[in-house]
C-alpha cells in the first residue's frame, strides 16, 4: 500500500471517530443510557420516562384519587412522548397528610424526570421549596392560589377563587342569588379553604354580600353545628371548600333542619358516592359545583375505556377525567422538550414555561399559560349532581364570568 493512499485512510478512520465521539458525547451529556441524541438526566433509563405520583388513596380525597392516578395510567398505557418513550408511573399514597409527602416525595425524587400528579393543596405547599430547588415540573390535583408561585408547577384551571367567582357569577345569573343575600362559607382550614374564601369575600365586595364563615378540619365529618350556625344567621346559600363526606353532612343536616337553599360548591366538593346515600335527592336538587374539568357526558368515549380497564369501578367521578386531561398537558409538555433534543429537567422546565394555550380537547377548561403568579385560567364548568355516568353533568359550559379577570389581576 503506498504512504499516500496510507495516509487518506488514516484521516478518513479519525474523521469517523470524531464524528462518533461527537454522537456519544451528545448521549453521554445525560445518563449514558444508550437514549440516543435526547440529553436526558433524572428520570430516563433507555426509552423509559419515570413520573411521580403523590396521590391520596387512604385520606379524605381517596376516591378522587384514586380515578385520577387510575386515569394518569390509563392515559400513558397507549401514549409514547416522541414516538419513543414509554411512560412508566412511580405511585405513592400520601394520605392527605403533608409530612408523609414530603417523605415519600425525598424517596422517590431521585428517579422521576417530573411528578405528574401531586394531590392537595397542602402537600403541593409543604414541597414547593423542593420542587423549585430540583427544577422539576409538577401537575397538581390542586387549584391553591399560591400555588402559581411555584416555579414548573401548573395548577390544571383556574385557582379556588377565580372558581369561585365564576360559580358566583352563575348563581346571580340564574337568579340563585341576588346582591345583598347572606351567604355561609364553610371551608378546611389551609391553602385550599382559605383560596375558595377569598373568592366569596372579593365576590361579597363587588355585590354587597354577607359572608357568614365557618372553618373547619379536614378531619372534621359532623356539619351539624356549622349548619345550625347559617340557619341562625339567615344565609340564603351554603357554600363549601371541603371534602364530599362533608358535602353530604351537609346535605343531611340542611335537610334536616329545614335549611332550604341551594349549595355552591368547589370542585373537590362532590364524588359520585354521594348519590348513593340518603341525601342524593337533597343534592341532586340543590347542589351546584365550578369545575375546571368537563363530566362524563360530554366525555363518553373515556367512560367506556374507563370503566372497560376499571371494571370494578361502577360509578367513576369526574376525577378520572381530570386525570387523562393532566396527563394529556405532560404529554405535550414532554413533546416539547423533545422537539428540543432535551429531556433534561431544566429541558422539561424549559418546554412547560413556553407551553401557550393548551387545548386538552374539552377534557379540561382552557388554560392560556403556567405564567407565575395567576390563575393559568380564567374559565369553570358548572356541573350538577345527576343520573348519568359519572354521576354528575355539565350545565354551563367553560366560561369566564364577570368577575374573574379582575380577581386574577388583584
Amino acid at each position: 500500500m503506498s504512504t499516500a493512499t496510507l495516509t487518506r485512510l488514516v484521516a478518513v478512520a479519525a474523521a469517523v471517530a470524531v464524528a462518533l465521539t461527537g454522537c456519544s458525547n451528545k448521549a453521554e451529556d445525560g445518563n449514558g443510557s444508550g437514549s440516543g441524541s435526547v440529553a436526558t438526566d433524572v428520570g430516563v433509563d433507555g426509552d423509559t420516562i419515570t413520573l411521580g405520583v403523590l396521590t391520596d388513596l387512604t385520606g379524605v380525597f381517596a376516591a378522587l384519587g384514586k380515578d385520577i392516578t387510575n386515569a394518569n395510567t390509563l392515559y400513558w398505557k397507549t401514549r409514547k412522548v416522541c414516538d419513543r418513550y414509554t411512560v412508566r408511573l412511580d405511585v405513592q399514597d400520601t394520605g392527605y397528610v403533608p409530612q408523609q409527602g414530603v417523605q415519600l416525595y425525598s424517596s422517590i425524587k431521585s428517579d422521576v424526570l417530573a411528578m405528574q400528579q401531586t394531590i392537595g393543596s397542602p402537600i403541593n405547599a409543604a414541597l414547593a421549596s423542593d420542587y423549585e430547588a430540583d427544577k422539576i415540573v409538577n401537575f397538581p390535583s390542586a387549584w391553591g392560589e399560591t400555588l402559581t408561585d411555584i416555579p414548573g408547577t401548573g395548577v390544571p384551571g383556574a385557582t379556588y377563587d377565580v372558581e369561585m367567582a365564576n360559580g358566583y357569577d352563575y348563581m346571580f345569573k340564574q337568579k340563585l342569588l341576588k346582591e345583598g343575600d347572606t351567604v355561609g362559607h364553610i371551608y378546611f382550614e389551609g391553602e385550599y379553604g382559605e383560596t375558595g374564601l377569598a373568592g366569596t369575600k372579593f365576590v361579597a365586595g363587588k355585590k354587597k354580600l354577607t359572608v357568614v364563615e365557618a372553618q373547619i378540619k379536614a378531619t372534621d365529618q359532623d356539619m351539624s353545628a356549622q349548619v345550625s350556625q347559617l340557619k341562625a344567621r339567615g344565609v340564603d346559600a351554603i357554600v363549601l371548600t371541603v371534602a364530599p363526606a362533608q358535602t353530604a353532612s351537609v346535605a343531611a343536616a340542611a335537610q334536616a333542619q329545614g335549611l332550604d337553599v341551594p349549595i355552591l360548591g368547589s370542585n373537590p366538593v362532590f364524588a359520585p358516592g354521594l348519590l348513593q346515600g340518603p341525601t342524593a335527592s337533597w343534592l341532586t336538587s340543590h347542589l351546584y359545583v365550578a369545575a375546571p374539568v368537563s363530566t362524563f357526558d360530554r366525555q363518553p368515549d373515556l367512560y367506556s375505556e374507563y370503566t372497560k380497564a376499571y371494571p370494578e369501578t361502577k360509578n367513576p367521578s369526574a376525577g378520572a377525567v381530570l386525570g387523562y386531561g393532566m396527563a394529556e398537558i405532560m404529554k405535550q409538555v414532554l413533546d416539547a422538550a423533545c422537539e428540543q433534543d432535551d429531556l433534561t429537567r431544566q429541558g422539561v422546565l424549559d418546554a412547560f414555561n413556553g407551553l401557550k394555550q393548551v387545548d386538552t380537547g374539552g377534557l379540561l377548561v382552557p388554560i392560556d399559560s403556567f405564567a407565575l403568579h395567576r390563575s393559568p385560567s380564567l374559565q369553570s364548568f358548572i356541573s350538577r349532581p345527576a343520573n348519568v355516568p359519572g354521576g354528575a353533568k355539565v350545565v354551563q359550559d367553560a366560561f369566564e364570568g364577570e368577575f374573574a379577570e379582575e380577581l386574577a389581576g388583584r
